[in-house]
């Protein structure tokens, strides 16, 4: 019997684990044959989120230049290097161009496909335009993968769970919120990917609570002006008289950090410094485990510090008080926070060159303002500063702060079980809109169409509307008959709406007290409640505690992605090898 390997996810994680498959078929499978079978209901390549059929208003967040699905010579892996175009090679686009998704799309089914075509002879890639609604079968056999709309299922050797972002059950608080708005006809858009809301019953002229300021918001914000019609004209937002008023809040109350505008020049810091493969090994070999604000954080602070300063001081030495090798020695030294704060205080003479995350993080703690049209006014400009900053390289200490977080999240990926709050951290400062669209925000605001309510934002429903406050503008009230959730669904295990995953948290599989899928950190087999690995079923992606910082790698950084990829598509040729040798020798 031929083997069989079934991939349940056809996106850009999926196509990721086919590039590599195919790049280590020649040294660990040399076996008579192999189906693969590609499940999901979109096409392969692109998956949901990037297929080719959605807006072309809608944008990727990140640099043409900066999206790769190829490997290079900075990946730790044990397979062998492939190289190939990033989109911008691909597409030959500008490297700074944001491109839309829909292009992104044509990449990816362009990667899937050329990684079809180099699987060796006898391999065979089978699409199945379904679902996948549950996996059984006992770990010493075959599995089953169950379709819809299939009264038999795919019988598998092993498979691989390459789901992205899937639809959730509201929770309860979202529930009640739900259940409200239908007794008092009101609209309630519950979390999802914004491309798939159906936004038609959000009314022209009507004011709109959102919740969440993040990526969701951004293409929440496109679609309903751009979307309807409206045109920009330089800074200034001509409106179709079809829109409504969107009035935005979120915890933090500010949107995401742009996307830096410049390009590297000079020495790179020399990472990891602080939080490397030693310490993540010691982390693991501790007895009783670790605490990430305890035991995790305080190196990813000194290693954010580490890259911020290395930068700072060797980029710009005029706004420094001593030379870096003096710096860097008692940096290393220091015990603690105040101690580290005490030589940064004395060797960085500016404080808008020193690094403060806890600021960074929550911008408006402490900040009051006693009109709600003086807050509009305090944050436009604290968005034109972001702006700023983010685009002058006199400021290249944030792009050293950057690239640590990428080196952080390789680390911490290791570790496995970190909680869900450093990747919104991360999201937050290193994923953030490109700066267009931060642009388009003002002239959105000027026009009187997006209204910012504050951090803290609290919702409530009463007198058959939805209420909106927050402590930034205290005296400040909105009521409206809709509200929207702007923001993925949570990536949970029991409460996912495909049942696929709920089907494997009854069977047994362990999930952290987050709601993520646990698995193994080396090749992200699934673990059960005891911590035991399943020997046929592995599991990546964003509702997994072994999460990557995004979709796509940036070219010459690492990308753990890459290596996660690298070693299921290996433990499953070797896998698939050993079993065809043993029916051989039997």
């Amino acid at each position: 019997m031929r083997p069989q390997l079934v991939i349940v996810g056809a996106g850009p994680r999926g196509t990721g684990i086919l590039e590599r498959l195919a790049a280590n078929a020649p040294e660990l499978y040399a076996g008579t044959g192999l189906d693969i079978h590609l499940v999901d209901p979109h096409p392969p390549g692109g998956g949901r989120i990037w297929r080719e059929a959605q807006s072309p208003l809608l944008w990727m967040n990140s640099h043409a230049e900066d999206v790769t699905m190829f490997t290079d010579d900075t990946v730790l892996m044990d397979g062998p290097v492939r190289e190939g175009p990033t989109l911008h090679e691909w597409a030959a686009l500008g490297g700074r161009t944001f491109a839309d998704r829909r292009l992104q799309g044509r990449y990816l089914r362009w990667v899937h496909e050329r990684a079809c075509a180099e699987l060796p002879p006898g391999v065979t890639v089978h699409h199945h335009p379904r679902r996948a609604l549950r996996i059984t079968g006992s770990p010493e056999g075959r599995q089953q993968v169950w379709l819809a709309d299939r009264p038999r299922p795919l019988h598998a050797d092993l498979v691989v769970l390459a789901v992205g972002h899937l639809d959730a059950e509201p929770d309860p608080a979202q529930a009640g919120l739900a259940a409200y708005a239908r007794a008092h006809g009101l609209v309630h858009l519950p979390p999802d990917f914004t491309a798939d809301s159906d936004l038609s019953v959000l009314r022209a002229g009507e004011p709109v609570l959102v919740r969440g300021f993040g990526l969701a918001f951004v293409d929440l914000m496109v679609l309903l002006t751009e979307g309807r019609g409206g045109r920009y004209e330089g800074d200034t937002y001509l409106p179709s008289g079809r829109e409504p008023v969107l009035y935005v809040g979120s915890r933090r109350g500010v949107p995401y950090h742009a996307k830096i505008g410049y390009d590297w020049t000079g020495d790179r810091p020399p990472l990891p410094r602080f939080l490397g493969p030693a310490e993540v090994r010691r982390l693991l070999a501790r007895p009783d485990g670790f605490d990430f604000r305890r035991d995790v954080w305080p190196l990813v602070e000194k290693e954010l510090g580490f890259a911020h300063y290395h930068r700072l001081f060797t980029a710009h030495p005029e706004r420094t008080a001593m030379p870096w090798t003096a710096f860097e020695e008692r940096y290393a030294r220091t015990g603690g926070p105040a101690e580290a704060g005490a030589l940064i205080a004395a060797a960085v003479p500016d404080p808008a060159d020193r690094l403060d995350l806890a600021a960074l993080d929550r911008p408006l703690d402490g900040v009051r303002h006693t009109s709600h049209e003086a807050f509009q006014e305090g944050l436009r400009g604290y968005i034109e500063d972001d702006l700023a900053r983010r685009h002058d390289p006199a400021f290249s200490a944030d792009l050293g702060v950057f690239l640590g977080l990428l080196s952080v999240y390789g680390q911490l990926v290791r570790l496995g079980n970190t909680g869900t709050g450093w990747h919104g951290f991360f999201s937050y400062l290193a994923s953030g809109p490109p700066g267009p669209r931060l642009r388009q925000m003002l002239a959105l605001s000027r026009a009187g169409l997006l209204r910012f309510v504050g951090a803290d934002m609290a919702v409530t429903a009463e007198d058959g509307l939805f209420r909106a406050t927050s402590p930034t503008a205290p005296d400040f009230r909105v009521q409206a008959r809709a509200l929207v959730e702007a923001r993925l669904p949570e990536p949970t295990v029991a409460r996912a709406r495909d049942s696929l995953l709920r089907e494997l948290h009854a069977d047994g599989a362990a999930e952290t007290p987050d709601g993520l899928l646990r698995v193994d950190p080396g090749d992200g087999r699934i673990l059960d409640g005891a911590g035991r690995p399943h020997p046929r079923r592995f599991a990546l992606g964003p509702y997994t505690d072994a999460r990557t910082p995004g979709a796509f790698t940036r070219p010459r950084t690492g990308g753990p992605a890459f290596r996660q990829n690298d070693a299921v598509a290996r433990a499953v040729l070797t896998f698939v090898r050993d079993r065809a040798a043993g029916r051989a020798a039997a």
